[in-house]
């Protein structure tokens, strides 16, 4: 074979049995390509790198959705700007994410002569996508309400779209959005109209980007115990900042909110969470000096590592009481709903672009004689993932147009309660859907998945996060059971309300008989679990407290009326199969959602695994106590 091969270098043609005819130069030429043939120049993998088009217009969900729900003149208008955007992200936008990847950020603490200046250099393509956000009215398009209600759907849509392109900005704008939040539910103070014009502009001259400043040294979610920050009041009214900032995202962003506790005369601070107050603080003075701001480090993360992740001193930093005093957590909470619904859009836009690459790949890759679409094994499983991904798009939707509805007071009473409740609960369930569409897609791609120069890493590492942000899993259940304890109980009356009434629109399909059973028995399944566990301890519900939660996604993400004949079809699912112009492909998912246990805490219940001393057996599971 490698006497036969023809070899071609640098224009050279030659064959090895005419080596002793070569020059002397030819000759080395020759001896350097006797190699295996892996390792020759002209050889590559022969197979076809997966592409995206317009993720626009290849979203049929997307499209079918928006169809569906909005007003035909706004359908109109928000059609023909989402496919414009859907070319701009794949032709400027897309390319640009790359170069963020490949350019993180680079902390420079001294200048040349041993100034400190504590500089973060973001790179040109970063800065470029703050520019595009504003161009593209990311934020501005929620608060300017042109759709009136459905401003905050079209908002998400954009976000939905731009998060997988984004290069990792879609976090900042998280904050952003959530800091705007803030300030309109406060009604917009005058000393902070300049900002809130700064947060939601459209002009990328005058944008600005807000961080979240929480996370302290003693850790995390736990702000009321690990806040150790002070507050110094100021004769003219502002306040100093002390403290240390442990994990602050988009370090490079213009102005922030943070927690803080204030010294009162005797230099004492109130602990726990009534203890804390919000201050708004600029980043940096009109010259571009640090605001009493000193940068310790960057954070080396796993992922994300496009956007500066950095560790702050407060030393004095300048900043403005928002919220009253002892009033922290109530004020910011607004900005924690937006980003843990930011967080969703994140896990969807994840999954719904691993999930393309798949596809597309499918379409291409040749293994076995025959293309991987031709096998079945390989599109049930990601058939699978479509299911999921679907599943939680509409449960996104569900929540956007419930808030929607809440800006612009037009929710009702029990619009406000689902709206609390189901916030945290998409948050926790699709960021473990992310997780795990993530890790089974890049399976789909074989060994290529694993390469970093295909950037299906890059998807993995950004979304292994999603579950972490804005309280992970566990914080986030137990926020669920919060949500009813503070309701006493309304807002799971309006969730068993809401899913009742679109049982009772598909009760009266008689192919729908057994589907409409189903779900039945899964919300009488999670009632007997409920009066069950009324009267027992904390403990018992605290162990519960995952599934139980897990258990409200899969039933209200499956729970609806659809006109089709499959005897048990998925919720929102079924709502939007059912629509007069739904395909088979929206029953079909609507089905397979259903094919997963609807109601895990009642099955665990069942088999006691929240009682008899559950919990001392899971210690000694995990530290071996006997």
């Amino acid at each position: 074979w490698d006497r036969c091969q023809m070899l071609s270098v640098k224009g050279i043609n030659t064959t090895v049995g005419q080596e002793q005819q070569a020059s002397m130069q030819e000759k080395r030429v020759l001896e350097d390509l006797e190699m295996p043939l892996a390792r020759r120049e002209m050889e590559s993998l022969f197979q076809e790198q997966p592409e995206i088009g317009n993720q626009y217009l290849e979203d049929t969900l997307l499209r079918s959705y928006l169809k569906t729900h909005l007003p035909p003149k706004v359908l109109e208008e928000v059609h023909q700007d989402l496919e414009r955007f859907g070319n701009r992200l794949l032709t400027k936008i897309q390319p640009l994410s790359w170069e963020c990847e490949l350019n993180p950020p680079v902390f420079r603490q001294y200048d040349a002569w041993g100034r400190r200046v504590d500089h973060i250099h973001t790179c040109s393509a970063w800065r470029r996508m703050k520019e595009i956000s504003a161009e593209e009215g990311l934020i501005a398009e929620a608060y300017e309400r042109r759709y009136s209600n459905w401003s905050r759907l079209y908002q998400a849509v954009k976000l939905y779209l731009f998060s997988s392109s984004s290069g990792g900005f879609s976090c900042p704008l998280a904050m952003t959005d959530g800091a705007a939040k803030v300030i309109e539910s406060l009604g917009i103070p005058g000393s902070l109209k300049n900002a809130f014009d700064r947060l939601t502009s459209r002009d990328p001259e005058k944008f600005w980007t807000s961080g979240q400043w929480m996370t302290e040294r003693r850790g995390g979610s736990d702000v009321a115990n690990g806040t150790e920050t002070v507050a110094r009041k100021q004769p003219d009214g502002t306040y100093r900042l002390y403290g240390f900032k442990w994990f602050t995202s988009a370090a490079d962003s213009d102005v922030t909110l943070t927690l803080a506790r204030i010294v009162d005369a005797e230099g004492q601070c109130t602990q726990g969470s009534r203890g804390l107050s919000l201050f708004f603080l600029r980043v940096r003075d009109e010259e571009g000096k640090l605001n009493s701001i000193q940068v310790q480090r960057l954070k080396d993360k796993l992922g994300t590592r496009q956007m500066a992740t950095a560790e702050l001193w407060l030393q004095g930093a300048r900043a403005e009481l928002i919220s009253a005093e002892g009033r922290g957590v109530a004020a910011i909470s607004n900005m924690l709903n937006i980003t843990r619904i930011h967080n969703v859009i994140g896990a969807v836009a994840s999954m719904r672009r691993m999930i393309s690459l798949s596809r597309d790949y499918a379409r291409k890759r040749v293994a076995f004689g025959k293309l991987l679409k031709d096998h079945p094994l390989h599109v049930q499983t990601i058939a699978r993932m479509e299911v999921q991904v679907r599943g939680a798009f509409l449960l996104l939707m569900e929540i956007v147009r419930l808030l929607g509805l809440a800006e612009t007071n037009l929710a009702s009473e029990q619009d406000q309660l689902l709206l609390r409740l189901l916030i945290p609960v998409a948050k926790l369930y699709t960021g473990k859907q992310a997780s795990a569409v993530a890790v089974e897609a890049m399976e789909s791609f074989g060994g290529q998945g694993y390469m970093e120069d295909t950037g299906l890493p890059v998807i993995l590492r950004d979304t292994l996060v999603l579950s972490i942000w804005e309280g992970t899993t566990n914080i986030l259940s137990l926020d669920v059971l919060r949500s009813l304890t503070k309701s006493q109980g309304q807002v799971m009356a309006a969730f068993l309300s809401s899913v009742q009434k679109k049982l009772e629109l598909a009760s009266g399909t008689e192919e729908l008989s057994l589907g409409v059973q189903r779900a039945r028995e899964a919300i009488g399944s999670l009632r007997q679990f409920m009066a069950a566990t009324g009267s027992e301890q904390a403990l018992t519900m605290e162990l519960a407290a995952r599934d139980f939660s897990y258990s409200l996604a899969r039933i209200y993400t499956g729970r609806a009326k659809t006109g089709i004949t499959e005897p048990w079809n998925g919720a929102l699912l079924m709502e939007h199969a059912a629509q007069p112009d739904a395909s088979a492909t929206d029953a079909c998912a609507a089905l397979r959602w259903c094919d997963q246990e609807l109601c895990p805490v009642a099955v665990q219940s069942g088999r006691g695994s929240y009682r008899g001393g559950a919990a001392l057996q899971d210690s000694a599971l995990v530290f071996g106590n006997s």
